[in-house]
């Protein structure tokens, strides 16, 4: 049995000298650099004594080594288990403790506050940061890389072995981690390689982050599966987009890029005349962003549907009408159908009800948690998303709503349980709610009502204050607001549909 993924990397990879990357410290990388590179990685793992079907946990900055560690993972048959650099420790404790990881890699800077948690966790720690000179170390994991060899036997894995797990947080707060298999990734990929006319020619401007299935999985494989070559920028900054920009064929963004880019005079049709796709993903891009890039760039952003569940699962066309404010119609081999919520019914055309898909993207359950994965899952196989949405009479996807109050903020997920436990566990604290409402750069801003103790001196200034150690960034609240008491239905239940009609305007005024 071969290396279902990286066989399949291999087969279609184009000359070895063919160039992979470009970074922007000037180094390049060509595909004989990531074959050489990804194996000293797996090397370096199988020497830690790292086995197949094992987890390397990851939570560094990005950068090329970071891909390299990726790809070594799944070379030596382990599971790649990324996890959002803005973690904070107390974070970090839970996904070690869940997963139990047979290597912790982390950023050098974090080392000590990382390792009793990893030590808790039985998982080597091993450190993994940006390589620079051969006299400056990027990290542990990085110095015994660069002394093992390029040879390796990639380590046999079938189509529904697992490549990588994803934590997809749930309404109570516990995180849930998401079983990718080789041919989830594989068929997902191929499919997106060809739906959106991907070929060795495009170069792909890369500044998302790799700990999301955005960057990773679909930007990152695509890549690879067409034998292109990407710009891959540690994160997204206009001056290095429009920097590189003449170099690029394509680029892939959350809608937070498409607003900020909108917003600078060097946008202009004549720069992106050269260009043939931008794609947005990873939260709802608004019709407007969507007129707007048209009128200025004379390109119509390639919106699409996805989950970290899921992969993709929907696109609008690359050739046909690409329309705002839906995500176009479900991929090649995935089927998608609009029910009841309740019994389970399918729903006619324009009748809003649960999306739930079907196909060979769709993920394997949720680590360690099969009462979980039964839950979402129907009898005959449709996953339940989770999102509220409904098909148009033309097929066109529209997503209408979160059927778990997720909130999707900068292309990233929260949910409102999770901050709300943490605002809840502070100090004079009766009860919060969190919700999201739109924001012109984010998409949604996170958003809290509490309710404070009579007499209590927290303030929405110490509320926010305190959940800056608690909580990675994107989570913590945009906006507090310290209010008498929150609305509830006569069956006590928080109507948030309330709080976010009530503000509704606080980003846009």
């Amino acid at each position: 049995m071969a290396n279902h993924l990286f066989d399949l990397v291999r087969s279609r990879m184009p000359a070895p000298q063919a160039p992979f990357a470009i970074l922007d410290d000037g180094r390049g990388y060509s595909y004989a650099d990531m074959l050489d590179v990804s194996a000293r990685f797996a090397n370096a793992l199988t020497a830690l004594g790292v086995k197949p079907g094992d987890r390397v946990a990851v939570q560094v900055e990005k950068s090329i080594e970071a891909l390299m560690l990726y790809l070594g993972t799944v070379r030596a048959g382990a599971i790649f288990l990324p996890l959002n650099s803005a973690y904070t420790p107390a974070e970090i404790e839970y996904f070690l403790g869940d997963a139990e990881p047979a290597v912790f890699v982390c950023d050098p800077a974090k080392e000590t506050a990382l390792k009793p948690f990893a030590d808790k966790a039985g998982a080597k720690l091993e450190t993994l940061g940006v390589w620079r000179s051969p006299e400056i170390s990027a990290g542990s994991l990085s110095d015994k890389a660069l002394a093992a060899g390029t040879d390796f036997a990639d380590v046999a894995r079938g189509p529904g072995d697992l490549a990588a797990i994803l934590y997809t947080s749930g309404t109570t707060g516990r995180s849930k981690g998401a079983m990718l298999s080789h041919d989830n990734l594989t068929s997902n990929a191929l499919t997106l390689v060809d739906d959106w006319r991907f070929t060795r020619d495009d170069v792909l401007l890369h500044a998302l982050p790799i700990f999301h299935t955005h960057g990773l999985f679909v930007a990152t494989n695509v890549i690879l599966f067409s034998g292109a070559s990407m710009i891959l920028l540690p994160k997204f900054d206009p001056d290095e987009i429009f920097r590189h920009l003449p170099q690029a064929t394509t680029m892939m963004g959350v809608p937070t890029f498409y607003v900020r880019l909108l917003q600078d005079a060097r946008l202009t049709r004549e720069a992106c005349a050269h260009m043939r796709l931008f794609v947005s993903g990873s939260a709802p891009l608004l019709a407007e962003t969507h007129r707007e890039w048209r009128e200025r760039t004379g390109h119509a952003i390639l919106e699409r549907y996805g989950m970290t569940e899921t992969n993709m699962n929907t696109s609008n066309p690359y050739d046909g009408e690409r329309v705002a404010g839906t995500v176009g119609f479900p991929l090649p081999g995935v089927a998608l159908r609009v029910v009841d919520p309740e019994s389970g019914k399918g729903l006619g055309s324009d009748e809003i009800g649960m999306i739930e898909v079907k196909g060979p993207n769709v993920f394997q359950g949720y680590w360690r948690n099969p009462e979980k994965t039964k839950a979402e899952f129907r009898p005959d196989g449709f996953f339940i998303t989770g999102d509220l949405g409904k098909i148009d009479p033309a097929g066109y996807v529209h997503i209408v709503g979160r059927g778990k109050d997720l909130i999707i903020t900068g292309g990233y997920n929260v949910y409102p349980k999770e901050v709300e436990t943490e605002i809840d566990g502070l100090e004079g604290i009766v009860e919060s709610a969190v919700f999201g409402v739109a924001h012109p750069d984010f998409g949604e801003g996170v958003t809290a009502a509490v309710v404070v103790k009579p007499g209590a001196s927290a303030t929405a200034a110490t509320i926010a204050q305190a959940l800056e150690d608690r909580l990675a960034k994107f989570k913590q609240p945009k906006q507090v607001f310290v209010v008498p008491e929150l609305p509830r239905n006569t069956m006590g239940k928080v109507q948030k549909n309330l709080l976010r009609e009530q503000y509704k305007d606080i980003y846009t005024r």
